[in-house]
Parts: C-alpha cells; structure tokens; sequence
C-alpha cells in the first residue's frame, strides 16, 4: 500500500510556492531576539502569510519546537468526518515533506476512538497546513498529528482534550499541542478588538469552558475555537501553569481598512 501523500492546497495562495521565496519571507517573521521556552501549547493564526505572519512569526520564535507537534485545526471547508485526523503517510510544502507520527497518531485514536481516519477533512482544508513551514524552519525534522475539528460541542471538545493529555503524559519526549486558529471576523476593527480581547482574557486564565461559553455568548466568530478549547483542556491536565500573549493584531493593520477585519492572536502555554 503506498503512502498517503497530502499534496499543498494553499501553495501561491496563502503563502508563495517557491521555496526560496517561502524561506525568506517565514524567516522574516521570525524574532532571533525571542527567548525560546518548552511550552505545552500554543494558539497561532492561520491567515494569509501577508496578514497574519507577524503573529505566527511572533508565536514559534517564542518555542523550542520538539521532535513531534499535534496540530489542531477548525474545518473550514465542511468536507469529512466530524473528528478528523490522518494516521500516516505525509504533507508536502514548497519546503519538503513533513512526515505524520504514525505510532502517536495511532495511541491518540486508541485513546479517543470517535477520532477518524479522513483525509478528505484535510484535503483541501488551509488551517494546518500554513503552520507547517513555520514548524519546517525552526524545526526540519519535526514531525506531526493533524486534527481537523468539526464539532462544537463542549463535552467532546474537552474529552477530546482529556484524551490527548493522557496519550502525551505517558510519551517520553515532550510534544507540543498548536491550536490553530484567526479570531474575530469581518467585523470593524475596533469591535473585533474588544471582541477579541474577552476571549484572550479567558485563554489566558486557562479557562477553556469560559472560553467556550465567551465566544458563543458575545458572538465572537473565532473560527478555531474548538481547537482553542481541546489544546487548553489538555495543557491544564498536563501542568500548565501560566498562559502568555505574544502578539495580536488585526488585517485592518496591514490593509488599512478598518471598517472589516480579522483579529489574530499569538499565545503560547506554558
């Protein structure tokens, strides 16, 4: 049986399809001047590179990138099971191949049997895959689980969650948890300010129920939410202590407009 190869959906779109270009411009993001810490997760954005790559820049420069990642993401495109991950095989980027950790992502659907093995959820889907050149630079050799999130219910968030702290306890080697995820949408900029603001004050109190009932009480259209909620539940079972907002900014920042913004928020757990 050959490998399940996960081609680039966004290559030229989101960020530049040629790998010099590509290169230079994530380094460009990238702070040398940030000291690095062995976080448990973090939540970094996944808009076009050209809005939303000084706050991912700002996120990874702030991490020691271990060996393995679990990445989480929204499901944008409706595509494929609710509960969505891919077992094996790898993800091409202009950059190279980043292969999937098949003996973790194995443990992970032992241990949370309502997670899927679907490709056609991550197939067309943008929200991990802008994250993995980041993780190709600070990291070449890093390998990755990709799950694609497509419910919003609560309990199965935080099972889900439950679930991954008690597979990355029992690893010998620290694995971080990315949250992938844009915060407020299309609204003006300075609602999506305030909007986003109560959201990131529950992130950074480790309050993930907070954080669920806060975006669907003020209505704030944080696409990775879900993601969000599952990576905090399972970075408080695995000792966090302390969560740390590294950049926000909006696309009215870079675009001008400000009348219909996304807000991006760069936080890392720890």
């Amino acid at each position: 049986m050959s490998a399940v190869i996960r081609e680039p959906a966004v290559a030229g779109g989101f960020y530049p399809a040629d790998p010099k270009q590509l290169r230079a411009d994530v380094k460009s993001y990238l702070s040398p001047r940030a000291e690095a810490i062995s976080a448990i997760g973090c939540i970094a954005p996944h808009a076009g590179y050209m809005y939303s790559g000084q706050v991912a820049g700002a996120v990874f420069s702030r991490l020691k990138i271990p060996d393995c990642c679990v990445v989480l993401c929204p499901n944008h495109t409706g595509r494929g099971r609710p509960l969505a991950i891919m077992k094996e095989g790898e993800w091409r980027t202009p950059l190279g191949a980043v292969p999937i950790d098949a003996g973790l992502a194995k443990k992970l659907i032992e241990a949370f049997p309502a997670l899927d093995q679907d490709s056609a959820a991550h197939q067309l889907e943008h929200a991990i895959e802008v994250e993995l050149p980041f993780l190709q630079v600070c990291h070449p050799e890093v390998k990755f689980v990709p799950i694609a999130i497509g419910t919003g219910q609560l309990l199965i968030l935080r099972q889900l969650g439950e679930s991954i702290a008690d597979v990355l306890r029992r690893e010998n080697d620290r694995v971080l948890i990315i949250a992938s995820s844009d915060m407020n949408h299309y609204e003006d900029d300075a609602t999506t300010r305030v909007k986003d603001r109560k959201a990131i004050d529950e992130i950074l109190a480790l309050d993930p129920p907070r954080l669920y009932e806060t975006v669907i009480n003020e209505s704030i259209s944080m696409c990775g939410f879900g993601p969000a909620v599952t990576m905090l539940t399972a970075a408080k079972q695995l000792g966090a202590q302390k969560a740390e907002l590294v950049e926000y900014a909006t696309s009215g920042d870079v675009s001008g407009d400000r009348q219909m913004v996304v807000g991006y928020a760069g936080i890392v757990v720890y």
